[in-house]
């Protein structure tokens, strides 16, 4: 299994938020010739998509800063450049810092307030077999950029696998008063991921599998695994998200994340994300149990279909027997991810028959999305500038899916597409409901997106072994 933990390096962000399948991993390294670049396709007249540029491999985070009215991006692998005559044929990228200057080696999120730049991700440390936290800002008003520490975090094990997934979203509150962080798990399902038996029976930690919650003022933050002192400093605002890659916040100010689940077929969600709410993992995602927590246990694919032979996780053998693995904190209560009740990405492999079925056709809301379709790039229409069909909604990419492979099932065949989520609050269930509709597909791995008035700018990742990705704007109809 070494070769594949190298080339899962080499492909930059597959390393830590998707958890694909050697199956999806096998595609990607496949000896037969390469796929034509796909094309975005609109699906609707009345919804425009044109290319704006070709930008650098491994892509990450798409900005704008708010005072310059400037794009940004920024790469896994630490780099951020200044974008120039954006959304013209004279367009130029233009590297502003690298990892050598920020300190970051696994840059995963970025974000403007005003124009401060924060930036935030994971460093390498003892050797490569343990990791840290960290957050920088710059101010960028004067001659020189300013960079100051915001929060570094103690030492902890990262691992041998495909499932640290680290530091990643940011998002500023609407006050402007905080400056929100998601640090993903560090595991696929909640197993012990000792890292070769350097950090001895280490599952996730506070620091991990969690949302926080940190003034823009702060600087010189030291982040400990203590949970209890976290909460009590105000830093620690949500627990038990898997790995929300991306977070923003609706007109209303509610903040929403979407979350890739593990290598076991439960659903991507989406989450309302709230002050003090514990969202399951990694005792429950998408509703559905994680078995591992219960003792004793024979993992199986010819048994359990929610196991894929292909998956890593079933592979490297993380589904096992574990009688050490914690219980449920007493007193916690898990809140629930929106539901969706389609027409798209509500397929689900169903808990009692264990076949792949259509939420269209059994009549039941999914949370939230099909298993392993990786949700990001979530937008909303804050400033209700659309017309009355999508007025104040939100719209989301789908990184994964999107494959007409014969033999892929019903899980796979959708995505790579941009959808339009048609949502409203339930006051029975104290949650949000959404009608869910793919406009635009056949992006190429979307990763991240900005709204500007009615145009939704898109940007592809481009992995390590591509020419590099590419920025597209949709145009979708004003009021």
């Amino acid at each position: 299994m070494g070769t594949i933990r190298c080339t899962f390096k080499k492909t930059g962000l597959l390393t830590l938020f998707f958890s694909c399948s050697v199956f999806c991993f096998a595609q990607q390294n496949s000896p037969r010739a390469a796929a034509p670049i796909k094309t975005p396709v609109s699906l609707r007249a009345d919804i425009i998509v044109e290319k704006v540029m070709n930008i650098g491999r491994l892509g990450v985070r798409l900005i704008l800063n708010p005072k310059t009215r400037e794009f940004w991006y920024s790469t896994f692998d630490g780099n951020v450049f200044r974008i120039s005559d954006f959304d013209t044929p004279e367009a130029k990228e233009h590297q502003i810092f690298s990892a050598e200057d920020h300190g970051i080696t696994r840059l995963q999120g970025a974000a403007f307030l005003g124009n401060t730049l924060y930036l935030c991700g994971n460093i390498s440390v003892n050797e490569g077999k343990g990791t840290k936290g960290r957050m920088v800002k710059y101010e960028l008003s004067g001659s020189k950029p300013i960079m100051k520490e915001v929060f570094n975090t103690v030492e902890y094990g990262t691992n041998a696998t495909t499932f640290d997934h680290g530091w990643n979203a940011l998002v500023v509150s609407p006050d402007k008063k905080f400056i929100y962080v998601n640090s993903g798990a560090r595991t696929d399902h909640g197993e012990v991921q000792d890292n070769k038996g350097v950090y001895p029976n280490a599952r996730d930690n506070a620091l991990t599998a969690n949302v926080f919650r940190i003034p823009v003022s702060a600087e010189n933050l030291l982040l400990s695994t203590d949970a209890a002192k976290l909460k009590a400093d105000g830093y620690l605002y949500a627990e038990g998200i898997r790995n929300a890659y991306d977070m923003t916040f609706d007109g209303k100010g509610n903040l929403f994340g979407v979350v890739n689940s593990g290598d076991y077929d439960q659903s991507e969600e989406m989450f309302w994300i709230r002050e003090g709410r514990h969202y399951g993992f990694p005792w429950q995602m998408a509703g559905i149990e994680n078995p591992q927590q219960f003792s004793p246990w024979e993992p199986d694919p010819a048994k359990d279909p929610f196991i894929s032979p292909g998956s890593h996780a079933w592979i490297v053998k993380y589904f096992r027997n574990d009688p050490d693995f914690p219980k449920i904190p007493e007193g916690v209560n898990f809140s629930a991810g929106v539901q969706n009740l389609g027409p798209d990405a509500n397929e689900y492999r169903d808990i009692a028959s264990g076949k792949i079925v259509d939420g269209d056709i059994t009549g039941r809301t999914v949370s939230t999305f099909n298993a392993h379709s990786v949700p990001l790039g979530l937008v909303f229409d804050v400033r209700n500038v659309l017309s009355p069909e999508f007025k104040g909604d939100g719209f989301v990419f789908r990184y994964g899916g999107g494959s007409d492979r014969p033999g892929t099932n019903l899980l796979r065949k959708a995505g790579k597409d941009l959808m339009h989520l048609d949502m409203s609050y339930n006051s029975a269930a104290d949650n949000y409901y959404m009608k869910t509709t793919t406009i635009v597909n056949n992006f190429n791995a979307p990763v991240d997106a900005v709204m500007v008035d009615n145009k939704i700018y898109v940007m592809e990742h481009g992995t390590a072994n591509s020419e590099g990705g590419r920025i597209w704007k949709v145009t979708l109809p004003k009021k």
